[in-house]
């Protein structure tokens, strides 16, 4: 009987069902990897969004999988545990049959030193079990870093934003924590519970009969424990997601709420969050504490009854005296993995939950095949009956665009609030995917270009300006490692902000802060204007690059702009002011996110000029020909 157990816990198919039945609510297949190592190993590629063929979920799957041989060992020391944890009750088994009738102390010494070492032996599996769970949960977390920083770098991108920006972080934390905790020994040792139930049926049918209800009613608990504390646990999480996402805006808009008096508002709204977080976090404990609490009171009462029935056999002279205590051992060790379950279930329904977000979002954002590499783009920008949709949205926002830009080019895009141009440029650089048509470089799509190599071709300067806690050369050689300090000076230089760095007592190594925070907001735009000219990138796009600056910063990006035309570089500007104008060649108007014009920038400017450009005149497309080219 033993035997057959041990077999079933080291098959890989009972493994995964064990292991897994309380995070994916259905068995994992394995399939062989040859193992992995982390010191050898090469991360999985994070990339961007083109075309896979990545099976949703599989990517969970397959970092489990990856510890396939450590599950297997695990496996294995948890039958010889278990096989071990027979020796209690065969040492008392042992004293009270044969050592006490015989009085024999050679044979108590004896079996004393059989018993210690067997239970040494026993700590140091039970202490190695421990340390393998613990770097399995420290290997996914390995595998899965990497993409779980993917998504919470694209999930706004892709998304309206609404959700917790750290809790995929958080999911993969509570996976790692559960996976390394005791609870998993657990459910590696409950498939013994039948083992240790046929050992009390052949002590007496009697004596296994009660164990074996006993069983069934703390099967019932743990049964119980999910179903009373998942809605709980699940509301919970929800809540704390919502007050963790307040208390994140509400630190990034702190001038506000202060200069406003919007604090003890928010602080209202947090407060609800607070008490609903807390009741449903005070159920779910009350629900776990307190079926914890009855599984155990349970165990020591059926301890005891395995007690008084072996008395019993004893005095109908059924049973031997060994067997009252050896029973009541047994009993116990085979009930403790339910007791254990039982206090962990909390911990497990928040680790399958998290489990099932990470499986939903790892399937929105799926990992990239490699691309390709492509040759640096030198010649053209082609845009091709763009359109554009806000993430999770069917609204256009962009409709039907497209133009056609030759090196040393430079494009303003010109309209009244909220007619596109901001959207129009999000798409352009990659941040956001068209609904339809398509952006290319050197006639390659966007989605063609290797992400990593895209971004050293593309410079972009968005509306809303944010930098990252770290030097000024950090954040200008875009946190590049090993930068040479040459590019970064030629980068300052080009935005006109050189001489305003060195001003600073520790020059380019000075700290500016959680989001800039050290800087004003014209410094901040320059700052962000010389990472976008960082490596002289191909295309260089810029959204209302000039909204802070002062004469002084206009001249400075007047004159980064013609030097990017010079190099041969294709710029793209979204103007309100029209000193922005000076610089470009070429003029795109839009009106309700459709292209009104394009063309030569004196001819699209005396068309305005001309033309009422509201909506009931719209200006019409001025095609660009090979020679207005």
């Amino acid at each position: 009987m033993g035997v057959g157990w041990l077999l079933r816990c080291c098959d890989q198919q009972a493994i995964a069902t064990l292991l897994t039945r309380w995070t994916t609510g259905d068995p994992v297949h394995w399939c062989h990897d040859g193992g992995h190592n982390p010191q050898s190993a090469e991360r999985p590629k994070v990339t961007s969004d083109p075309p896979v063929t990545i099976k949703a979920g599989s990517e969970l799957r397959a970092a489990l999988a990856s510890c396939r041989s450590a599950l297997v060992g695990i496996a294995v020391f948890s039958g010889l545990i278990n096989l071990l944890s027979l020796t209690g009750s065969l040492f008392m088994l042992e004293v009270y049959d044969r050592v006490l009738p015989s009085r024999s102390v050679p044979t108590l010494v004896g079996l004393a030193i059989i018993t210690a070492l067997l239970f040494i032996f026993q700590g140091i599996l039970e202490l190695t079990r421990g340390r393998m769970l613990v770097r399995i949960g420290n290997q996914i977390d390995w595998r899965l870093g990497d993409r779980v920083y993917d998504l919470v770098v694209r999930l706004p991108l892709r998304t309206r934003g609404s959700g917790d920006g750290q809790q995929p972080i958080r999911d993969l934390d509570t996976i790692r924590s559960v996976l390394s905790g005791s609870g998993p020994a657990a459910l590696f040792d409950l498939p013994w519970l039948p083992f240790y139930l046929a050992i009390c049926f052949a002590f007496h049918p009697l004596i296994g009969a009660t164990a074996l209800g006993g069983a069934m009613v703390l099967v019932v608990l743990t049964l119980l424990t999910d179903r009373l504390s998942r809605r709980s646990v699940q509301k919970a999480s929800s809540y704390a997601a919502a007050r963790n996402r307040l208390a994140d805006a509400s630190r990034r808009n702190a001038e506000v709420l202060v200069s406003m008096a919007m604090s003890a508002r928010l602080l209202a709204r947090w407060r609800q969050l607070g008490v609903a977080y807390r009741k449903q976090q005070k159920t779910a404990n009350d629900i776990s504490g307190g079926f914890g609490v009855t599984g155990r009171m349970l165990r020591m009462m059926l301890q005891s009854g395995v007690l008084a029935v072996g008395a019993y056999l004893v005095i109908h002279q059924e049973a031997s005296g060994g067997i009252i205590i050896a029973s009541s051992i047994l009993t116990g060790r085979a009930l403790a993995p339910v007791d254990l379950v039982i206090g962990n279930w909390r911990n497990f329904i928040a680790a399958r939950q998290s489990w099932q977000r990470l499986e939903k979002l790892l399937a929105l954002l799926p990992a990239a095949t490699v691309q390709l590499p492509l040759p640096a783009p030198t010649r053209t920008l082609v845009v091709e009956k763009l359109s554009v949709t806000a993430p999770e949205s069917e609204r256009v926002l962009v409709a039907d665009v497209s133009f056609f830009l030759k090196a040393g080019s430079a494009l303003a895009i010109v309209g009244a609030s909220g007619s596109g141009k901001s959207s129009l440029v999000r798409a352009l650089v990659g941040a956001w995917r068209p609904s339809r048509g398509v952006v290319r470089l050197d006639g390659a799509s966007l989605e063609q270009w290797p992400p990593d190599a895209l971004g050293g071709h593309i410079g972009y300067l968005p509306q809303d300006v944010e930098l990252f806690e770290g030097s000024i050369a950090e954040n200008i050689a875009r946190f590049a490692p090993d930068s040479p300090m040459e590019s970064v000076l030629a980068a300052a230089n080009a935005a006109g902000i050189h001489q305003l760095i060195v001003s600073l007592p520790e020059g380019y190594n000075s700290q500016i802060g959680e989001q800039g925070a050290l800087l004003s907001a014209g410094q901040k735009q320059r700052l962000a204007l010389a990472r976008a000219l960082y490596g002289n990138p191909f295309l260089i796009v810029l959204d209302e690059p000039n909204s802070n600056l002062d004469a002084e910063g206009e001249e400075a990006l007047t004159r980064a702009i013609l030097a990017v035309r010079a190099r041969g570089g294709i710029v793209v500007i979204v103007a309100h002011r029209s000193s922005a104008l000076i610089a470009v060649d070429f003029v795109m108007t839009m009106l309700q996110g459709r292209q009104q014009a394009f063309g030569p920038k004196d001819e699209v400017l005396a068309m305005a000029a001309r033309r009422d450009p509201g909506p009931s005149a719209p200006l019409k497309v001025v095609p660009q020909t090979a020679a207005s080219t």
